[in-house]
């Protein structure tokens, strides 16, 4: 029997984010938590497969750009753990999400970087992808990435 696959996961597919071989945690936690109606998804890292991608300091090492793409594969890292852990046929929509770089003293261009994230949520989730975010600039990332995210999504 051939396994169906929806309109989301062929969409997930088409812009390459892959649903196996998930970052796993780098500690004493779970990548998604589901309290009620609400599915916390602990902090992701531009990791594909087991590779960390884009290390360094934005506006150092890593441009605006490169961060943008940083953001974008954080991003679907969380919408590839909610799939695993609870399935997007359970997400109701995106909440919130909270956005972390590390950069270069001299740097500031934190949204431009984040709307990597953003625009991967809504090109993915359409309408359920609207959220409000929070940025924030930190001294330092785990094993230097440049960007981090975790978010909350509400399920049905």
């Amino acid at each position: 029997m051939e396994k169906t696959i929806s309109p989301l996961q062929e969409r997930l597919q088409a812009l390459g984010i892959p649903l196996t071989d998930l970052p796993r945690p780098g500690g004493s936690y779970v990548s998604v938590n589901v309290r009620g109606a609400i599915a916390y998804v602990a902090i992701q890292f531009p990791i594909r497969g087991e590779e960390y991608q884009f290390r360094g300091r934005l506006g150092q090492e890593i441009t605006t750009d490169e961060g943008y793409k940083a953001a974008a594969l954080a991003a679907a890292n969380a919408i590839a753990q909610v799939e695993s852990y609870v399935g997007l046929y359970r997400v109701l929509g995106l909440n919130h999400v909270d956005i972390y770089y590390q950069s270069s003293e001299e740097w500031d261009e934190g949204p431009q970087v984040a709307n990597g994230a953003s625009d991967l949520f809504l090109r993915v989730l359409g309408e359920k992808g609207q959220h409000s975010r929070s940025i924030f600039g930190v001294h330092k990332l785990p094993r230097n990435f440049c960007v981090g995210i975790s978010c909350t999504f509400t399920l049905l």
